[in-house]
């Protein structure tokens, strides 16, 4: 059967903010009343499970090791994946711990989680996107958090620790995927080309950073053939003018997408 027109989605419910939250929300399925929350959203249809790991306290994940690791294993019981929003250290350490399939952001990541990361065969999501097309709106906006000088040195500094984290992980091994932050950041769909640009400048090479936007992303969903232009596969694909394998800023010279 074809399959119809438009983007494949592959989508989560709602982030579990934490076991307060999770309690509030109800009991649900499952052992403690997160992994109820979970498995109630792939029960409604989510195809996936996603935590928030940003807590009010910078220092201390909203969620212990255990408590992510039992949601974990909830869902892996059920087929499905868990990844979590993290952009610091407390968090990610944690997510590192218990076994999450996939890190968002990590903007905020040490050797010691890269290597934990890659022991675990937890993936890096990065997007760095968000910061690039942050310092572009203090020629836009007057608006204080992205114009004022102090500011927008915040967001630099943010950006090359992003970019250090994401070589990191690159260095110890960890899978790669770059996302855009789409549906909640400032970045869209067809601005991955930033996202790879901004790989590169971590440390990754050209064909590394291409395979981050590709194939990596099918492997991360369980999907080998996603992002994959194979004989008798599905072609969805895009013309560029230039090579991408030596100058990624050819992803955005589109000539025509097929």
């Amino acid at each position: 059967m074809a399959r119809p027109p438009g983007p494949a989605v592959r989508a989560g419910g709602g982030h579990l903010a934490d076991r307060a939250r999770a309690a509030a929300a109800g009991p649900g399925g499952g052992g403690g009343p997160q992994e109820g929350v979970a498995i109630g959203q792939l029960d409604d249809g989510a195809d996936l499970v996603k935590l928030y790991l940003d807590g009010p306290d910078p220092d201390t994940a909203p969620w212990t090791a255990g408590e992510v690791a039992a949601v974990v294993q909830a869902v892996h019981e059920r087929g499905a994946k868990v990844t979590a929003h993290s952009s610091r250290l407390s968090g990610s350490r944690v997510c590192a711990a218990a076994g999450v399939d996939a890190i968002e952001h990590g903007f905020e990541l040490d050797t010691d989680i890269a290597q934990a990361m890659a022991a675990a065969g937890c993936t890096l999501v990065t997007t760095m996107t968000v910061m690039k097309s942050w310092l572009t709106f203090g020629t836009t906006t007057a608006i204080p958090r992205f114009a004022e000088p102090g500011n927008r040195a915040q967001i630099a500094e943010r950006l090359e620790r992003a970019r250090h984290s994401a070589g990191l992980a690159h260095a110890a091994g960890v899978a790669i995927v770059g996302g855009t932050d789409f549906g909640g950041g400032s970045g869209r769909a067809n601005q991955l080309p930033w996202e790879v640009e901004c790989l590169v400048e971590a440390g990754l090479a050209p064909w590394e950073a291409l395979a981050s936007v590709t194939w990596r992303g099918g492997e991360l969903l369980g999907e080998p053939g996603a992002g994959v232009i194979a004989e008798g596969g599905p072609a969805d694909f895009s013309l560029v003018h230039g090579d991408p394998l030596t100058d990624p800023a050819a992803l955005w010279r589109v000539w025509r997408v097929a």
